[in-house]
């Protein structure tokens, strides 16, 4: 609940906006009781996801200006001031210790990830040896950390901490305690699912309460890009940071390389997810204005790329190869549509008409179909050629949840083009189909290996 400052603090800038508006409602013929109840749900929803106050103030502005003119233009003129608000005050309009115990939870958390991942050191683990070991339990250095991380920031109860920690440990014991072959599918496969499956709890701490209303499930998908965005940039300023350091210390005769690598690399990359998440949390309004930019800007691109794709498997008439690792990147790429879709989804204000980008999501999804159709039979030739392995099982049914995923989304959102849908039955349809993500994930990492013979 916010203080009395905040809350006096929220209602003056609420008041500001309302008195721009009533200064040009002549002129636009505005009803401004109706939007500022819009604008007032927005805050409490942004509130409510555990933004302060003044923050959720910013970013509701900016998400009404796609709805209402005045708004944008509000929120134009009033930004940097705004932003300045919350850069130099507290955030919250409050208290300062509020805002240095986030940061000390978070960065204090972030240590004890890095610890965790050199743990096992201490057991004779041997980072360059066991790949396997520090590979199938990568997720688990991390994420538990994330997790608790947004558990103490949404003060969850103890039977939701305590069902986090049951998810967790049973997550431990499967990637531990199955006899894997040396580098086997089985282990491989455990590699890649098990942070997929591990990914909901981190999003049922994330939301909190909220997890079971569909905005609170993508309050976490909008998290979850936004976190990636942050994290690129932060390996991006490391990797740059790790190459001057290695050179610097070449200039006197030194071999960093090996430091960095056992120390610098794993404990750094570790770390700085709970940097990134902090830095989303704490800065969500500067994503506001990427995440449109970016989704408009690589939607076009990757909808061009697609269709030209298609016709020329068209005009030549040849299919996909069915080469394993053709096949991977070719899930990787729907994977990718799949991610874009619903980063636009999070970054468009459901209550905006339908519009021209709209098209262009149809147009992508339309064609992500026909090619996932096309990876879906070159699996099926595939299994039928040589047979039933791991791997083509995993990518089998992946394939099946990508297409049954992108043709039901196709199909709401052409409702919604034809105006015979509501927005937020796709957003539903979206945030429900989490579950399905992390159940197959759970399945290949649980099931798979005794099935297969641990191979």
């Amino acid at each position: 609940m916010p203080t009395s400052a905040q809350a006096s603090s929220l209602e003056a800038q609420i008041e500001q906006w309302r008195s721009y508006l009533r200064r040009r409602q002549a002129i636009h013929a505005v009803d401004v009781a109706e939007l500022e109840d819009h604008l007032r749900e927005q805050v409490a929803g942004l509130a409510d996801a555990g933004l302060a106050p003044d923050e959720a103030f910013l970013v509701a502005v900016k998400r009404m200006g796609d709805l209402d003119a005045l708004s944008r233009e509000f929120a134009r003129e009033h930004s940097e001031r705004l932003w300045k608000q919350l850069v130099v005050a507290a955030p919250d309009g409050a208290s300062p210790a509020r805002v240095r115990t986030d940061a000390l939870a978070a960065f204090g958390l972030a240590l004890a990830a890095a610890a965790a991942i050199k743990l096992p050191a201490l057991f004779g683990m041997r980072l360059d040896r066991d790949v396997g070991f520090y590979a199938r339990n990568l997720g688990l250095f991390v994420l538990p950390f994330l997790a608790g991380y947004f558990a103490w920031k949404r003060q969850l109860g103890w039977r939701m901490l305590g069902g986090l920690a049951v998810a967790f440990a049973a997550a431990a014991v499967f990637a531990n305690l199955y006899p894997f072959r040396l580098n086997g599918a089985t282990e491989a496969l455990t590699v890649l699912h098990l942070p997929i499956a591990l990914w909901l709890p981190v999003g049922i701490a994330y939301a909190g309460g909220r997890w079971l209303q569909g905005g609170g499930r993508m309050d976490f998908i909008r998290f979850s890009g936004e976190l990636f965005i942050y994290y690129v940039l932060i390996a991006l300023g490391g990797g740059v940071l790790t190459a001057f350091m290695a050179m610097m210390f070449e200039a006197i005769g030194l071999k960093a390389e090996p430091v960095f690598a056992t120390w610098l690399l794993p404990c750094g990359a570790a770390g700085a997810v709970l940097v990134a998440s902090w830095l989303v949390e704490a800065k969500q309004s500067v994503i506001e204005n990427m995440a449109p930019v970016l989704t408009r800007l690589f939607a076009p691109i990757l909808t061009a790329v697609l269709l030209v794709f298609l016709g020329t498997v068209l005009w030549t008439g040849r299919g996909i190869e069915i080469e394993r690792n053709v096949l991977i990147a070719f899930d990787l790429l729907l994977v990718l549509v799949l991610g874009l879709l619903l980063y636009s989804l999070s970054a468009r204000d459901p209550q905006a008409p339908p519009g021209a980008f709209d098209v262009v999501q149809v147009v992508l999804l339309a064609s992500a179909l026909l090619a996932d159709a096309l990876a879906l039979w070159a699996i099926v030739a595939r299994i039928g050629e040589f047979g039933f392995t791991p791997n083509r099982v995993a990518a089998l049914g992946e394939n099946v949840i990508l297409l049954a995923n992108l043709a039901w989304s196709a199909v709401l959102y052409l409702r919604f083009l034809r105006r015979r849908a509501a927005f937020a039955s796709l957003e539903r349809w979206q945030t429900h189909y989490l579950y399905v993500y992390a159940g197959w994930a759970a399945v290949v990492v649980v099931l798979f290996p005794p099935l297969f013979g641990y191979v």
